[in-house]
C-alpha cells in the first residue's frame, strides 16, 4: 500500500529534451529526494551529470535492482514504438510501492502495451503527456522551465491506485505544471487534431516545398508566419513517425476532416465568395484569439478575467477618493446584445458601433459564430454582421456556451426553440444555478420542447422543428428578459404573440425590432407582434450603458466635493428608475444634450455632490432600475435617514442573492440594514473599513468598490473577476475619476 504522495526518488528513462527537462526541474525545485537517468549511450549517461540535472546515470537498466523502493516514481520519456521493450525490462526490476508513468503522445498505444506486458492494468502504473516541447531535442536542449505553466495530461486506468495518481500529480506539480485528468480515448482524439495534425502538416508543407525545383527562394525569403508554423518540422523526426502511426485511426480522421475543410476553402477562393471567406478567416481569428486567451488565462475579453479555472481577483480601495472629470461609460449590454441576434437574424448587413467588449456580450456573439453567422469584429467598439435571415441559422457542432450571461441565454431560448436543429445551452457554474424555468414555462405553452436541469435550472436542451403557437402571456413578475424571449419566440410561431407586463420594464426588443423594420405594436403595458415578417440590416449606434453609468452617479452624488459628466449615456424611459430614484433621494443630477440616436433617447449627465436621504423606494420605479440597486443601496448607505425598498424579489435571483449579498457588506461594513423577503431596509450612517465578498457577481464588487468614497478604511473586495462581464474597463474608469482602486490576483 502506497502511504504518500512524496516523491523520494525519481528515475528517468530517457534522456532527451523531456526527460532531462523533468530531471532539471526535479533538481531545482527539490520535487525529490535523488534522480537517476537512464539513457542508451554512455556519453549521454556522462552529459547529464556533467550538466547536474542527475545524480547517476547508468545505461543498463539490471542497476535499477534493489535501487528502488516505496515512494519511488519511474518516468519513462522514449519513442512511442519502444515504450514496450522499455517496459518489459521494468516489469524485472521494480519492486512494490513503486510508482510508473511517462511522457508519451499517445496513450491509447502505452495501455496496450502496458497490458501486453503485465497481462493486466496494475494499479501502480499512471500515465501521463506533458504539453511541452521544443524543436530542440537532446539532453544538451534540457530546460528547467520547460513545464512551467503548462498542461501535463494524466490518463490514469480505471485500475490506477489513488495514491498512486496523487504522488504523479504531485510530482508535476512540484515543477509548476497545471496537472489535469482526461480519459485516454478523449486525449488521443483530442492530441491527433491539436498537435499531431498541425505535426503532419507543416512536415507535408516543408516536405513539398523542399522538391519545388521551380522555385528555389521559397525558403532563403520566407516570411515570419512560415518560419513560425514550420518550426515544428524540426522536431524529432523518429519520434513524430511513432506518433502517427501509434495514433493511426484519430490521426487519418483529422487529416481527412482538415482535407475536407481545405476542399471547401478552395471551392470558395475559386468562386470569389468573399462572404463567406470573411466567415471562415473570421472565425478562425476568434477561435485563434480565445486560445491565446485561454493560455493566459483571460476570458473572451482582453481584461484578466477566467477560464474554466478563474483567476481570484480582488479590489483594495483606499479611503479618500475623488469624483472627478468627464467619462464614457462602456455601450449599453442589453442592446449589444440584441443588436447582435437581430442584426444576425436580419437580411442584409447590420453595422454596429458603441458594442461593448465584455464577456456576456461577446458569449452571444459567438453563439452566432458558432450558428454559421458571419460576424466582423469587434474592433473598438465596431462590428459588422452578415444577417442570415429568420431562417438562415446552422446547427452548432456542439453546446452553446453563454459564460455569465442570463441575457444571452434566456433570449437565445426563444429564437432557438423556433430552428429546425437541436441545441444545448450551458453556462459557467454561476448560471447553472440560476432560474430558467420563467422562459421555458411559457415557452412549452407555445409548443416548444425543453428540458432543463433539476428545478429548471441549466443546461437548456431545446428539440427543434417544434411548432410554435402564438399565445398571450401575462407575466407574473416583471421581466424584460422573459419579455423579450417570448416576442423572440413569436417571430417563429403561428399567429399572435401578446406579452403583458405587470410593471415597465426596458423595451430595447419591442425599440430593436421595429428599428430593423419589424412591426411591433405596444398597447399599454401590452407588446405583440405577428410572425411572417422580415428584418432588415441596418446602422445601429450603441449609447452606454445606464447599469454602468449608475455606479459613477452615485460617486458623484455621495463624494463631497464631486462634479462628473458622464457623456452619451442611453437614457430610455424603461431604464432610468436609477435617475429618479436619486433624485427622491435628493441627487443633483443633470441632463444635457439631450437626442436621439437609433430609436434610443441619449444625453450626457452631470452629476454633482448633494446630501442625501433615506426614502420608501417607489414601487413603480423598481423594475426601472433592478440592475442598478447594489449601487443604489450603496447611496442609501450614505443618506441621512432611512431608505426601504419593497417589490424587489427579483434581485434574489440575480446572478446572486443580490439582497443578502448586498446585506451580508454592509453589514461588515457597519452599516445597519435588514432584508425582508422583497428587499431591504438601509439605515443610513458611517461607512467602516473591512473585507466584504461580491460571490463573483460584478455588480456587488462594483458597488462596493464605489462605497470607498465615505468609507474611514479601506475595502477589501473578494472575488471581482467577473466584473469584466459586464464593464471590463471599471478599475480603469475608476481610477480616472480618483478612486484609488488596486487588483490584486490571490
Amino acid at each position: 500500500m502506497v502511504s504518500s504522495s512524496a516523491t523520494r526518488q525519481l528515475v528517468v528513462i530517457g534522456l532527451g529534451l523531456i526527460g532531462a527537462s523533468l530531471a532539471a526541474a526535479a533538481k531545482k525545485y527539490r520535487a525529490c529526494e535523488r534522480v537517476i537517468g537512464v539513457a542508451r549511450r554512455e556519453e549521454v549517461c556522462a552529459r547529464a551529470l556533467e550538466l547536474g540535472i542527475v545524480d547517476e546515470a547508468t545505461c543498463n537498466m539490471d542497476d535499477l535492482r534493489n535501487k528502488l523502493g516505496e515512494g519511488d516514481v519511474v518516468f519513462v520519456s522514449v519513442p512511442t514504438l519502444a515504450m514496450r521493450n522499455i517496459l518489459r525490462q521494468l516489469k524485472d526490476c521494480v519492486p512494490d510501492g513503486v510508482t510508473i508513468t511517462d511522457g508519451a503522445s499517445v496513450k491509447g498505444s502505452v495501455r496496450d502495451d502496458v497490458q501486453h506486458v503485465w497481462g493486466y492494468l496494475p494499479e501502480f502504473v499512471v500515465p501521463g503527456h506533458p504539453i511541452a516541447g521544443s524543436e530542440k531535442s537532446g539532453v544538451d536542449a534540457y530546460n528547467p522551465e520547460l513545464y512551467a505553466d503548462h498542461r501535463v495530461i494524466l490518463t490514469p486506468f480505471a485500475e490506477s491506485g489513488r495514491a498512486h495518481i496523487a504522488r504523479v500529480t504531485a510530482l508535476w506539480s512540484s515543477v509548476k505544471a497545471d496537472v489535469v485528468n482526461m480519459d485516454i480515448a478523449l486525449h488521443d482524439e483530442v492530441l491527433a487534431t491539436t498537435s499531431h495534425l498541425p505535426h503532419a502538416i507543416a512536415y507535408s508543407l516543408v516536405d513539398t516545398l523542399a522538391h519545388d525545383s521551380q522555385n528555389e527562394n521559397i525558403f532563403r525569403y520566407a516570411a515570419g508566419g512560415f518560419r513560425d508554423f514550420t518550426r515544428i518540422a524540426s522536431s524529432d523526426a523518429t519520434m513524430w513517425r511513432d506518433i502517427m502511426l501509434a495514433n493511426k485511426q484519430d490521426v487519418l480522421s483529422a487529416i481527412d476532416l482538415f482535407l475536407n475543410n481545405m476542399s471547401r476553402l478552395r471551392a470558395l477562393i475559386e468562386k470569389e465568395d468573399a462572404t463567406a471567406l470573411t466567415g471562415v478567416f473570421t472565425r478562425a481569428k476568434a477561435a485563434r484569439d480565445r486560445f491565446t486567451l485561454m493560455l493566459s488565462h483571460q476570458a473572451y475579453s482582453s481584461h484578466s478575467m477566467q477560464n474554466s479555472e478563474p483567476k481570484n481577483l480582488s479590489y483594495s480601495v483606499k479611503p479618500g477618493g475623488k469624483a472627478q472629470g468627464k467619462i464614457r461609460v462602456p455601450g449599453d449590454k442589453s442592446i449589444s446584445h440584441r443588436s447582435i441576434m437581430l442584426g444576425s437574424l436580419a437580411e442584409g448587413i447590420t453595422e454596429i458601433t458603441g458594442f461593448l467588449e465584455g464577456e456576456d456580450a461577446l458569449a452571444t456573439l459567438q453563439t452566432f459564430r458558432d450558428m454559421g453567422v458571419v460576424i466582423e469584429g469587434p474592433d473598438h467598439g465596431n462590428v459588422t454582421v452578415h444577417g442570415v435571415g429568420l431562417h438562415g441559422l446552422k446547427a452548432p457542432a456542439g453546446a452553446l456556451y453563454v459564460g455569465n450571461s442570463g441575457t444571452s441565454m434566456r433570449l437565445l431560448s426563444g429564437i432557438l426553440s423556433g430552428q429546425q436543429f437541436d441545441t444545448e445551452l450551458t453556462g459557467d457554474e454561476s448560471l447553472t444555478k440560476r432560474p430558467m424555468n420563467r422562459v421555458a414555462n411559457p415557452l412549452r405553452t407555445m409548443g416548444a420542447n425543453i428540458e432543463t436541469a433539476e428545478n429548471g435550472r441549466p443546461p437548456l436542451k431545446i428539440s427543434g422543428a417544434s411548432a410554435l403557437r402564438g399565445m398571450h402571456y401575462d407575466m407574473p413578475m416583471a421581466s424584460a428578459q422573459v419579455k423579450s424571449c417570448l416576442l423572440l419566440a413569436g417571430l417563429y410561431a403561428e399567429g399572435e404573440t401578446s406579452v403583458s407586463e405587470p410593471a415597465p420594464t426596458r423595451d430595447h426588443t419591442e425599440r430593436m425590432l421595429q428599428g430593423f423594420g419589424y412591426v411591433v405594436e405596444r398597447e399599454g403595458n401590452t407588446a405583440k407582434l405577428s410572425s411572417g415578417g422580415k428584418l432588415v440590416g441596418c446602422s445601429i449606434d450603441i449609447p452606454a450603458d445606464i447599469s454602468s453609468a449608475a455606479f459613477f452617479l452615485v460617486a458623484g452624488s455621495i463624494c463631497p466635493g464631486a462634479d462628473m459628466t458622464l457623456t452619451h449615456v442611453g437614457i430610455n424611459p424603461t431604464r432610468t428608475g436609477v435617475i429618479n430614484i436619486l433624485r427622491l433621494m435628493g441627487a443633483n443630477i443633470t441632463l444635457l444634450n439631450e437626442r436621439e440616436v437609433g430609436g434610443e433617447p441619449v444625453a450626457d449627465i452631470r452629476v454633482q455632490h448633494a446630501p442625501l436621504k433615506g426614502i420608501k423606494v417607489p414601487e413603480d420605479q423598481v423594475p426601472l432600475a433592478i440592475d442598478e440597486f447594489p449601487a443604489l443601496l450603496v447611496a442609501a448607505a450614505c443618506a441621512d435617514g432611512e431608505t426601504v425598498v419593497t417589490g424587489a424579489e427579483e434581485l434574489r435571483v440575480k446572478e446572486t442573492d443580490r439582497i443578502q449579498a448586498m446585506a451580508d457588506g454592509l453589514s461588515a461594513l457597519g452599516v445597519a440594514c435588514s432584508p425582508t423577503p422583497d428587499g431591504i431596509v438601509v439605515t443610513g450612517g458611517t461607512i467602516s473599513g473591512g473585507e466584504v465578498e461580491s460571490y463573483g457577481d460584478h455588480r456587488i464588487a462594483m458597488s462596493f468598490a464605489i462605497a470607498s468614497l465615505r468609507a474611514q478604511a479601506i475595502i477589501e473586495i473578494r472575488n471581482c473577476a467577473n466584473v469584466a462581464t459586464s464593464f471590463p474597463n471599471f478599475p480603469e474608469l475608476a481610477r480616472e475619476i480618483g478612486i484609488p482602486l488596486e487588483i490584486r490576483e490571490e
